[in-house]
């Protein structure tokens, strides 16, 4: 099978379930800059390399961003079928695995005051440029949520934290910061 199907050639994309919409729908929009942010945390992730709190972080936030696009690719109509075949919602727990990132790395006394200005470090900069894809991901799931075609508000929740994290992991590396481990 090719990766050229031509079924795109319209302007439409299929959801999971076969379903079809156009490719600038909310939907597409939202898991488009979930994709785009997954993306973005990779190049952060090998500009992170020798860094391995963060890179390993990175790799774990990846996965979960996978389950997040999963969730956001599905028609409500068709959620109950997705998780009936096995796949996972974004939960809490995952929410939850962000907050104490946040709480470790803010136990290490990272200074900063008012804006950053992104670019001390390679490995910063990824991280502020992921960060921002991540608030635009966040500002696209909010679109679904107010159109009412989101069923599971925790992935708002999920992204405002990630972008967080974010911003704060490019700050700890701009300070050379140890591995809190």
């Amino acid at each position: 099978m090719s990766i050229v199907t031509k079924t795109g050639d319209s302007g439409t994309t299929a959801l999971m379930y076969g379903r079809r919409v156009p490719k600038n729908h909310p939907r597409v929009e939202a898991y488009g800059a979930i994709d785009e942010l997954n993306a973005a945390l990779g190049v952060a992730r090998a500009a992170a390399a020798t860094e391995n709190f963060i890179a390993d972080k990175l790799l774990a936030i990846q996965k979960d961003l996978i389950v997040v696009m999963g969730e956001l690719c599905v028609q409500p109509e068709d959620l109950k079928r997705y998780f009936a075949d096995g796949y996972l919602p974004v939960t809490p727990e995952m929410t939850a695995r962000l907050d104490a990132l946040v709480k470790e790395i803010e136990s290490q006394n990272i200074s900063f005051k008012g804006w950053a200005t992104p670019g001390a470090t390679g490995t910063s900069a990824a991280l502020d440029v992921a960060r921002t894809i991540c608030r635009r991901a966040e500002r696209r799931v909010c679109e679904l949520k107010f159109v009412g075609e989101l069923h599971n508000g925790e992935i708002v929740i999920y992204l405002n934290r990630l972008g967080d994290l974010l911003w704060l992991f490019a700050r700890w590396a701009e300070q050379g910061m140890k591995n809190p481990e």
